[in-house]
């Protein structure tokens, strides 16, 4: 049996995870050639239960993309928990993969906020600028530079990029490992093809790709953690993939966890995409 304690310390946990969900911030930037672009709503529920909403905001072309959103806590877990969060990632699609510029997150999760500016050269970290700091613990992995090399913020890691002219509806969106830094934690997410599976919403309709999800975490964890390894062992994450129109990358479609006070679901509503022929200029909703 779940005693009220654990509810509030769990909506308290979706609720900072919510807000610093890659669903974001605007930033300015050079204008740059856009191929597509989707702008999709999302709900959060857990065990049934709404937790929160968010908004994604995409362009890319064939060398660059941005992505930006909001995010907050609504419905009834308001009475127990707040949270909004804003982020936002831009970079350039080469080499085959994806190569983050910079990455800007402001959260605020009961009454805390957070703040991450990292700036990115070739995959890896160069400047960076966390608040708060993370705390000193004497069994949290250090991180060092070593591990900050060729990786996404979490931002340009919750899209998948298809290079070449493979089919994007297939097998290959999920063989891979998709190592993410936040400013604060490194990890690995590792990706497996499970199926192909019609799903249907406002402004998409057809095949999405399901891949099976594991956390691996690599540094600034704290490996005794019952959280830590609770979602080291969980294997009860799995995430649907779908095409953005007129680019090469894929977005998430839905994206379920299990929690201990049941399944945390992230599922669009509405995807609106298409095809565009201007510049990428992204402009996100008020959080």
């Amino acid at each position: 049996m779940i005693d009220a304690a654990s509810v509030l310390s769990h909506a308290r946990l979706v609720a900072t995870v919510l807000a610093l969900a890659p669903l974001a911030l605007a930033l300015g930037v050079d204008a740059a050639r856009a191929d597509g672009r989707m702008v999709a709503k999302y709900s959060l529920s857990v065990a049934g239960v709404e937790f929160g909403r968010g908004t994604f905001v995409v362009q890319a072309s064939d060398s660059a993309y941005e992505i930006s959103g909001t995010a907050r806590i609504t419905g009834l877990m308001r009475a127990v928990a707040n949270g909004k969060g804003r982020a936002a990632a831009r970079g350039a699609l080469a080499g085959g993969r994806m190569v983050p510029r910079v990455y800007a997150m402001d959260a605020e999760a009961d009454g805390k906020e957070e703040s991450a500016r990292i700036v990115m050269a070739a995959g890896a970290v160069k400047e960076m600028d966390v608040e708060p700091e993370l705390k000193f613990y004497p069994d949290r992995v250090p991180v060092t530079d070593a591990v900050l090399k060729s990786v996404l913020d979490p931002v340009s890691g919750a899209f998948v990029y298809m290079a070449g002219t493979a089919d994007m509806l297939s097998a290959a969106a999920c063989q891979r490992v998709i190592p993410v830094f936040d400013g604060r934690q490194r990890y690995d997410i590792a990706l497996t093809f499970q199926r192909i599976e019609q799903v249907k919403v406002e402004g998409y309709s057809g095949p999405a790709v399901v891949c099976g999800a594991r956390y691996k975490p690599v540094a600034g964890h704290r490996p005794s953690r019952y959280t830590v390894k609770y979602m080291q062992d969980n294997k009860d994450v799995y995430a649907w993939l779908v095409p953005i129109a007129g680019t090469r990358l894929m977005a998430p479609f839905r994206v379920s966890v299990a929690t201990m006070i049941g399944t945390a679901v992230l599922e669009a509503e509405a995807m609106e995409m298409q095809a565009v022929d201007g510049t990428l200029s992204v402009s996100a909703p008020k959080p």
